[in-house]
């Protein structure tokens, strides 16, 4: 299974902090070689549950100005050396054990030159994944699970019900931020997707779509027929109720009580999402 990683909005929201930045560039904590506390860009700690979880073939999704990205994601051995040689040898290893991912893994850049939308980014990728099932990952959220569970969980999900699209839902306090569904449980924890609205005003449940999804390629068919809607962009929530209207079954997982969301879409969002690694690195790094 291929994946899919958006990282190509502007950020605004994070101005003027993402003006030359990208925002799934931006930091937070975790526990890195040796028992320390590090600090990681958010997409690469993505990318690396991601690579832990299975995956080797990656698609990054970016637009203007993101060459930062594609920079980090670079092995340069000689900076892993001058850290060697300044005795930074903890942070040498934590480099070394990124660069040895990277080099182990297929990774393409696809360009989204305008931001139009979650939805027309995953179209981009189009060539990339051919014939393949695709996870989609958005670059500007992280989860936490025990062994990255809740990637296990929509993948069984995902073959055992045949679905032509599997995503990942929580509860939450304030839906109309969202993508929100209205399902049906078919079993423990599996749901039948009903109806997905982007963002309403008058939330029909608090059951709010997370940005990691698993799709067949007909994806690729229902973006292309979906005119854009929620800000004038295509969304990825239209493009996979196309696929309902044609009659194909979409399911769902739910995240646990205990699994967290690190959100940095919002400059509020990344302080919270700032203290929480920090709080769960540092409780993971004594145990």
């Amino acid at each position: 299974m291929k994946v899919v990683l958006p990282a190509a909005g502007l950020g605004t929201r994070l101005l003027p902090a993402t003006k030359e930045q990208p925002k799934e560039m931006l930091s937070l904590f975790t526990e890195g070689k040796d028992d320390q506390l590090c600090v990681k860009p958010l997409l690469q700690m993505v990318y690396e549950q991601l690579y832990d979880a299975g995956f080797r073939e990656f698609c990054f999704v970016v637009g203007r100005g993101k060459r930062t990205i594609e920079d980090h994601f670079t092995p340069d051995k000689s900076y892993v050396e001058l850290m060697h040689e300044k005795g930074k040898d903890q942070l040498a290893r934590e480099l070394d054990s990124f660069y040895e991912k990277v080099k182990n893994s297929t990774i393409v850049w696809v360009n989204q030159p305008e931001a139009k939308g979650f939805g027309d980014a995953v179209l981009k990728a189009k060539s990339f994944v051919d014939d393949d099932q695709i996870l989609v990952h958005a670059g500007d959220t992280y989860i936490t699970s025990s062994g990255s569970d809740h990637l296990e969980r929509v993948r069984e999900a995902h073959k055992e019900y045949d679905s032509e699209a599997t995503l990942t839902l929580q509860e939450v306090e304030n839906p109309q931020k969202y993508g929100v569904v209205e399902v049906e449980e078919a079993s423990s924890n599996v749901y039948d997707v009903k109806n997905a609205i982007e963002k309403p005003e008058e939330p029909p449940t608090n059951l709010a779509i997370m940005p990691v999804y698993i799709f067949e390629p007909s994806i690729f068919d229902a973006l292309k027929q979906t005119s854009p809607g929620k800000g004038n962009e295509i969304q990825l929530t239209d493009g996979f109720m196309k696929l309902a209207e044609w009659g194909r079954d979409i399911r769902a997982i739910k995240l646990k009580e205990d699994e967290v969301r690190w959100d940095i879409g919002t400059s509020e969002t990344y302080w919270e999402a700032l203290k929480g690694s920090y709080e769960y690195s540092e409780k993971k790094l004594s145990q």
